[in-house]
């Protein structure tokens, strides 16, 4: 993975998309019908080199794809999983809170989750390692609760390995910066 290249404080004028964004992004051109078609994989592939998606780079989307910016802000907007505001940790975790989940004590775990990490839910640690989110349901039922950390499913989670999985991605606040 490329480091990121755009931050909130650079300049509008600098390019965000690296060559090998744009080589990944050309190659579903012969995938899809139409390069309009390629527009959510488009975001995928900037959103996992950068975790995120600056404004800079929906403008440079558009231009490869020959579409109105408007075009591409619209797919943006209408999923939840890209931010454009700054980059989301370098673990991003969703925590279920579908029924299954929040009757086995996902709720719970998330509480215990963002208690531990000195976050709450949607924020990022100050250190960039972790994001917590809700998640609506991860389709993992039989393993309540349940959190999606990247791409990874953790199972049947309690707040002991809620607590391994803090130290796994480095942000238990406990033993990294001294938070209670």
């Amino acid at each position: 993975m490329t480091q990121p290249t755009a931050t909130p404080e650079r300049g509008a004028a600098e390019r965000v998309l690296t060559d090998e964004m744009k080589a990944q992004i050309r190659a579903f051109f012969p995938r899809y019908p139409t390069r309009q078609a390629v527009t959510l994989p488009a975001l995928h592939v900037v959103n996992e080199h950068l975790r995120w998606v600056p404004l800079k780079a929906v403008e440079e989307i558009a231009e490869m794809l020959e579409l109105a910016p408007a075009d591409v802000q619209d797919t943006l907007s209408f999923y939840g999983l890209f931010k454009q505001d700054k980059p989301h940790g370098r673990t991003r975790a969703w925590v279920c809170r579908s029924i299954s989940c929040a009757l086995r004590g996902g709720e719970e775990v998330l509480e215990h989750l963002c208690h531990k990490a000195g976050i709450r839910p949607g924020e990022t640690t100050a250190d960039g390692s972790l994001t917590l989110e809700f998640g609506e349901c991860l389709g993992a039922c039989e393993f309540a609760p349940c959190m999606l950390a990247n791409q990874r499913l953790h199972k049947d989670l309690t707040p002991e390995s809620a607590d391994a999985f803090l130290k796994e991605c480095g942000a238990d606040s406990t033993t990294t910066n001294g938070k209670p």
